[in-house]
């Protein structure tokens, strides 16, 4: 059975991620405070070529008799594939062999959280 570290700060912990003064552990890593050097949000922006270009297909099938259906078929998924693309967040970690993206996310506040919570747990290393 493991035995809690005494004396140890925790500034963050939900059922994935734990942030202490010593130690950030996420689903698959654990990271020694120590190692880390800084830490941000990173966007991880999604490509939305393929949507705006079913988009124009379908647009311009739209004026063809014989493709109307098929037309605005294509129009349709493509504008519905565009809605549902959102662009994911991470928390960007550097450390002596590194960057990494240990969390990755849609909802930015959660990431916000965690980075806030890890540049406490530097700030508190000194």
């Amino acid at each position: 059975m493991e035995t809690p570290v005494q004396n140890e700060i925790t500034f963050y912990q939900d059922m994935d991620v734990t942030v202490t003064q010593s130690r950030y552990v996420t689903h698959s890593k654990t990271y020694a405070m120590r190692n880390i050097s800084s830490v941000h949000i990173f966007e991880i922006v999604k490509s939305k070529k393929l949507p705006v270009l079913m988009i124009i297909i379908g647009f311009l099938m739209l004026f063809s008799n014989e493709l109307r259906i098929m037309g605005f078929i294509i129009l349709l998924l493509g504008v519905t594939v565009l809605s549902l693309i959102k662009n994911e967040f991470s928390v960007r970690i550097s450390t002596n062999s590194g960057e990494a993206n240990s969390i990755v996310s849609k909802d930015k506040l959660y990431i916000q959280k965690i980075v806030n919570a890890l540049n406490q747990a530097i700030i508190h290393r000194g």
